[in-house]
């Protein structure tokens, strides 16, 4: 019987993580890195991506490069997929955690410009880059997509609502791809609640407030990063097009 640290061993596979040089994504990268994945750390700033990938080189000792990316640019999505084959060997799993949730004063002053960049960066780049991702991993014996969602996709609120719509497309993107790649490619979400990370700086005072959580406490980023090596690793071999909710155990519009 295969153990359960051999089930959760990515030695030899390659990852990359959109978003990942800091909140849940960092948190997700050093999961993945610890667990043997050599790892590839994305985001708009090429300086925070270096500089995250050294902390994973001199902590875990495995592959890591940081490669400047901005999702919502479809030719920036494939330079990161061929940069990443080029540089690393190839493409296991794919973590979808870029995401942009910005503020409005009112539903009618949203513009469309924000709308634009909101689906941009939260659907249509995750929508482009998990397609080739997927593409190469059916031709190079398959892998693992992780899209990470919101548990606001599942129980909007006014006040996020273009980025609660975008993300309620991930999760049909989700189960529409874990259909067209079967059973070479896994597609699974994760759909966070309110968690701690970079983003709270701009929260106001009630929102640290976790009464309305049945757990009794917000999230952290590593909360996110166990389900999503679950995910990427053997050990979930038989799941796809599952979306999973941390959060808690909200029930309700926060």
């Amino acid at each position: 019987m295969t153990s359960f640290a051999e089930l959760h061993d990515l030695t030899g596979k390659v990852a990359v993580v959109t978003g990942g040089s800091r909140g849940i994504g960092r948190a997700i990268v050093r999961t993945l890195a610890e667990a043997g994945a050599d790892v590839v750390i994305a985001s708009r700033k090429a300086e925070a991506c270096a500089a995250v990938a050294e902390e994973v080189r001199a902590s875990t000792g495995r592959r890591a490069v940081g490669i400047a990316c901005h999702v919502g640019r479809w030719a920036d999505c494939e330079r990161l997929v061929a940069e990443t084959v080029e540089r690393l060997g190839g493409l296991d799993v794919l973590v979808n955690n870029a995401g942009m949730s910005p503020t409005y004063e009112s539903l009618d002053a949203v513009s469309e410009e924000l709308y634009d960049k909101t689906l941009a960066v939260n659907l249509k780049g995750p929508f482009r880059l998990a397609v080739l991702a997927a593409k190469h991993m059916a031709d190079h014996g398959g892998g693992s997509i992780i899209n990470i969602g919101t548990a606001g996709s599942l129980m909007a609120s006014v006040h996020e609502l273009p980025y609660a719509c975008a993300k309620a497309g991930l999760n049909a993107l989700t189960v529409g791809l874990a259909e067209a790649y079967a059973p070479k490619v896994r597609v699974n979400a994760i759909l966070p609640g309110p968690v701690l990370t970079d983003a709270h700086q701009a929260w106001a005072a009630e929102d640290f407030d976790a009464s309305f959580v049945p757990l009794g406490r917000i999230g952290r980023p590593d909360d996110v990063g166990p389900l999503a090596l679950h995910f990427a690793s053997e050990a979930s071999s038989f799941t796809t097009g599952a979306i999973v909710r941390v959060d808690g155990g909200i029930t309700r519009k926060v």
